[in-house]
């Protein structure tokens, strides 16, 4: 027992769908190309997982929900909906819940967008990665530029409360007028959110197997990323976490959960979760295949997947790999709320990161300098126990 560990009073939902019309060769998500979708199966065993997880979560509200993939919005609307209505009935949702469902253009999915926005969907997640037919050729997507923007255009008429951009930089091939270029034109529909991610040959992938002969070295990206981070702010996108940008009032708020080691439970095949209780913190993964994930699921098992207890010692490294992503940082109370530690315990390492100028401690908030997210990897490694 830890007397000092309580329990934070909301949580938030993941849902992954894994399905895609085909997969990437730069993407390790747990994701599943299929021409058909068993839709009505995979949800019975969503419901199922997620009746096994009430206990842990009883009398706590929900505050986002989260259905990622793979590409959600291949599901059809009618499925959302139930799905939607499931999670209200079962949970306490708050008042103002954030419901994200993420989507890739070049798909006919994209027509259904008003249609999720009507079953409850606030928030929509584009996959756009590139407005150039070259790059998402080469990078294995499905969609062109028309239909990229397309699916902007559908998104902004369905009148989402929100909806985010994902874009790309240093592609193959790519040089920095290009970057800008895709850049511009997201910026030109004046989202409410954008993400900007550096290509990643992430291990297991077909790019790490066989990297595109082109890619810009790291000094070129970090170049890139530098121009392209000033553009957005000029363009007033608030950088509040390294991958991150808002206007005023779209923060992501269920990444933000994330960030701050909030509680959250993952429903679906390969789906993760982190809860508090009181005698301790605990991990937990659902079978990653979707077929094993759905047999599971519908059985008389009790528990579904793996769980473990996070270790007292894991979790100050945990806490900081996720915290100091915020550009605004956390208030350092937070760091014994959420680990049921001493913030003592730590002080060591953030003492001698404040004199390498990673980090700045003004009233109660610690928070990376722009010398620490650009040296992000470096800064969270001294938290390693």
């Amino acid at each position: 027992m830890n007397p000092t560990l309580k329990p934070p009073s909301s949580y938030s939902l993941y849902v992954h769908l894994p399905w895609c019309k085909a997969k990437c060769p730069y993407c390790d998500f747990n994701s599943h190309a299929a021409d058909r979708i068993p839709a009505e199966r995979y949800l019975d065993a969503l419901i199922a997982d997620l009746d096994r997880e009430l206990p842990r979560i009883w009398g706590r509200s929900v505050r986002t929900v989260f259905i990622g993939g793979g590409t959600p919005s291949l599901f059809p609307p009618e499925i959302i909906d139930r799905l939607i209505s499931t999670i209200r009935a079962r949970l306490r949702p708050h008042s103002r819940m954030e419901i994200t469902l993420e989507a890739n253009p070049g798909a006919i999915e994209a027509a259904s967008f008003r249609a999720f926005r009507e079953v409850g969907i606030t928030r929509l997640s584009l996959g756009i990665q590139s407005f150039n037919d070259d790059s998402l050729q080469r990078l294995g997507r499905i969609h062109d530029a028309a239909a990229a923007h397309r699916a902007v255009e559908l998104a902004i008429a369905a009148e989402f409360e929100s909806y985010n951009l994902d874009l790309i930089f240093a592609l193959p091939g790519q040089d920095l007028a290009a970057a800008q270029a895709d850049l511009r034109m997201a910026l030109d529909y004046a989202p409410p959110h954008l993400s900007l991610y550096q290509l990643t040959l992430e291990a297991g992938t077909p790019f790490s197997t066989h990297p595109p002969a082109d890619l810009p070295d790291s000094d070129q990206a970090a170049d890139m990323e530098d121009i392209l981070r000033r553009q957005l702010q000029e363009a007033d996108m608030e950088r509040y976490e390294i991958s991150a940008h808002a206007r005023p009032g779209h923060r992501c708020q269920h990444n933000r959960n994330y960030w701050l080691y909030g509680d959250y439970i993952g429903i679906g095949a390969g789906a993760h979760g982190k809860i508090t209780l009181p005698e301790g913190i605990w991990r937990s993964r659902k079978p990653s295949r979707p077929e094993s994930y759905m047999d599971d699921a519908l059985s008389v098992l009790d528990i579904l997947g793996d769980r473990e207890p996070i270790l007292s010692a894991d979790r100050p490294f945990e806490f900081m790999l996720n915290a100091l992503r915020l550009t605004d940082g956390f208030p350092v109370a937070l760091f014994p709320e959420r680990t049921g530690l001493s913030l003592q315990i730590i002080q060591p390492q953030l003492r001698q990161a404040e004199r390498d100028g990673l980090v700045v401690m003004e009233d109660g908030i610690l928070r990376p300098t722009a010398r620490g997210l650009n040296f992000y990897n470096d800064l969270c490694v001294r938290f390693v126990p």
